[in-house]
Protein backbone atom coordinates (compact mmCIF):
# COMPACT_ATOMS: atom_id res chain seq x y z
CA UNK A 1 0.00 0.00 0.00
CA UNK A 2 1.57 3.24 -0.76
CA UNK A 3 2.34 5.83 2.35
CA UNK A 4 0.99 9.31 2.85
CA UNK A 5 4.57 10.64 1.25
CA UNK A 6 3.92 8.67 -2.05
CA UNK A 7 1.04 11.06 -2.79
CA UNK A 8 2.07 14.25 -1.28
CA UNK A 9 5.18 13.97 -3.78
CA UNK A 10 3.17 13.04 -6.66
CA UNK A 11 1.02 16.06 -6.09
CA UNK A 12 4.25 18.15 -5.86
CA UNK A 13 5.30 16.50 -9.62
CA UNK A 14 1.94 17.62 -10.81
CA UNK A 15 1.14 20.79 -9.12
CA UNK A 16 4.93 22.00 -8.42
CA UNK A 17 6.10 24.14 -5.61
CA UNK A 18 3.24 25.51 -3.01
CA UNK A 19 3.39 25.81 0.88
CA UNK A 20 3.25 23.10 2.88
CA UNK A 21 -0.40 23.98 4.11
CA UNK A 22 -1.84 23.40 0.76
CA UNK A 23 0.31 20.28 0.28
CA UNK A 24 -1.30 18.96 3.21
CA UNK A 25 -5.12 19.61 2.27
CA UNK A 26 -4.40 18.40 -1.43
CA UNK A 27 -3.46 15.11 -0.04
CA UNK A 28 -6.28 15.11 2.26
CA UNK A 29 -8.70 15.65 -0.52
CA UNK A 30 -6.81 12.88 -2.41
CA UNK A 31 -7.64 10.27 0.47
CA UNK A 32 -11.16 11.78 0.80
CA UNK A 33 -11.74 11.28 -2.92
CA UNK A 34 -9.96 7.53 -3.39
CA UNK A 35 -12.32 6.88 -0.06
CA UNK A 36 -15.39 7.98 -1.66
CA UNK A 37 -15.09 6.25 -4.99
CA UNK A 38 -13.36 2.86 -4.22
CA UNK A 39 -14.54 2.27 -0.32
CA UNK A 40 -10.67 1.77 0.61
CA UNK A 41 -7.86 4.02 1.32
CA UNK A 42 -4.82 5.10 -0.40
CA UNK A 43 -2.91 5.08 2.57
CA UNK A 44 -3.09 4.49 5.75
CA UNK A 45 -1.64 7.22 7.90
CA UNK A 46 -4.42 9.11 9.30
CA UNK A 47 -5.28 13.09 9.64
CA UNK A 48 -5.88 14.88 12.68
CA UNK A 49 -8.05 17.46 12.93
CA UNK A 50 -5.59 20.87 13.70
CA UNK A 51 -6.61 24.50 13.78
CA UNK A 52 -5.93 24.96 10.29
CA UNK A 53 -7.72 21.85 8.99
CA UNK A 54 -6.86 18.41 8.62
CA UNK A 55 -3.03 17.43 8.90
CA UNK A 56 -1.43 14.13 8.61
CA UNK A 57 1.63 13.95 11.56
CA UNK A 58 3.56 11.39 9.41
CA UNK A 59 3.54 14.43 6.31
CA UNK A 60 3.94 17.09 8.84
CA UNK A 61 7.26 15.25 10.11
CA UNK A 62 8.74 15.36 6.31
CA UNK A 63 8.12 19.07 6.06
CA UNK A 64 8.17 20.75 9.37
CA UNK A 65 9.63 23.97 9.66
CA UNK A 66 9.62 24.61 6.34
CA UNK A 67 6.51 27.22 4.53
CA UNK A 68 7.18 26.29 0.71
CA UNK A 69 8.17 22.38 -0.64
CA UNK A 70 9.19 21.89 -4.13
CA UNK A 71 8.60 18.47 -6.10
CA UNK A 72 11.50 16.24 -5.33
CA UNK A 73 11.66 16.90 -1.54
CA UNK A 74 9.73 14.09 -0.96
CA UNK A 75 10.30 10.48 -1.62
CA UNK A 76 8.08 8.14 -3.56
CA UNK A 77 8.83 4.46 -4.65
CA UNK A 78 8.00 3.52 -8.11
CA UNK A 79 5.02 1.73 -8.65
CA UNK A 80 3.33 2.39 -5.61
CA UNK A 81 0.66 4.03 -6.82
CA UNK A 82 -2.09 2.63 -8.90
CA UNK A 83 -3.45 3.75 -12.06
CA UNK A 84 -6.70 4.64 -9.68
CA UNK A 85 -4.89 6.60 -7.38
CA UNK A 86 -2.76 8.31 -9.98
CA UNK A 87 -6.24 9.44 -11.55
CA UNK A 88 -7.45 10.53 -8.54
CA UNK A 89 -4.71 12.37 -7.81
CA UNK A 90 -4.73 14.64 -11.19
CA UNK A 91 -8.69 15.01 -10.86
CA UNK A 92 -8.16 16.50 -7.15
CA UNK A 93 -4.73 18.46 -8.73
CA UNK A 94 -6.93 19.68 -11.34
CA UNK A 95 -10.35 20.84 -9.43
CA UNK A 96 -8.09 22.07 -6.17
CA UNK A 97 -4.78 22.78 -7.60
CA UNK A 98 -5.37 26.93 -8.25
CA UNK A 99 -6.98 27.17 -5.07
CA UNK A 100 -4.85 28.75 -1.97
CA UNK A 101 -3.58 27.43 0.80
CA UNK A 102 -5.85 29.81 3.03
CA UNK A 103 -9.05 28.88 0.87
CA UNK A 104 -8.47 25.09 0.92
CA UNK A 105 -8.38 25.69 4.67
CA UNK A 106 -11.66 27.63 4.64
CA UNK A 107 -13.25 24.76 2.69
CA UNK A 108 -11.84 21.85 5.35
CA UNK A 109 -13.88 24.41 7.93
CA UNK A 110 -16.81 23.68 6.25
CA UNK A 111 -17.09 20.35 6.02
CA UNK A 112 -18.71 17.83 8.57
CA UNK A 113 -15.38 15.70 9.02
CA UNK A 114 -13.12 17.85 9.92
CA UNK A 115 -16.11 19.81 12.21
CA UNK A 116 -17.14 16.29 14.15
CA UNK A 117 -13.57 15.89 14.97
CA UNK A 118 -12.99 19.30 16.26
CA UNK A 119 -15.96 19.30 18.50
CA UNK A 120 -15.89 20.41 21.98
CA UNK A 121 -12.31 21.89 21.04
CA UNK A 122 -11.93 25.28 20.89
CA UNK A 123 -11.11 27.17 17.87
CA UNK A 124 -7.43 27.74 18.95
CA UNK A 125 -6.73 25.15 20.64
CA UNK A 126 -4.77 22.29 19.81
CA UNK A 127 -6.11 19.00 18.84
CA UNK A 128 -4.90 15.46 18.51
CA UNK A 129 -8.50 13.86 17.20
CA UNK A 130 -7.96 11.80 14.26
CA UNK A 131 -10.22 12.16 11.33
CA UNK A 132 -11.50 9.17 11.14
CA UNK A 133 -11.69 7.16 7.57
CA UNK A 134 -14.88 6.46 7.99
CA UNK A 135 -16.57 10.19 8.65
CA UNK A 136 -15.01 11.14 5.47
CA UNK A 137 -16.10 8.15 3.14
CA UNK A 138 -19.20 8.83 4.09
CA UNK A 139 -18.89 12.60 4.27
CA UNK A 140 -17.53 12.85 0.90
CA UNK A 141 -19.37 10.11 -0.92
CA UNK A 142 -22.12 12.48 -0.69
CA UNK A 143 -20.34 15.68 -0.74
CA UNK A 144 -17.82 15.09 -3.76
CA UNK A 145 -14.47 16.03 -4.17
CA UNK A 146 -14.57 15.83 -7.88
CA UNK A 147 -17.30 14.47 -9.78
CA UNK A 148 -16.57 10.70 -10.51
CA UNK A 149 -13.23 9.53 -11.72
CA UNK A 150 -13.14 6.11 -11.77
CA UNK A 151 -15.28 4.03 -14.40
Amino acid sequence: MAKVEDVAAQILERCGRMTTMKLQKLTFYCQAAYLAETGSPIFEEDFRAWVNGPVSPELFSKHRGKFFIYPGELTSEAGTLSADALTVIDGVCDELGDLTANALVEKTHGEQPWLDARQGCDPQSHSQEIISKESIKAYYRTHPVVESLLV
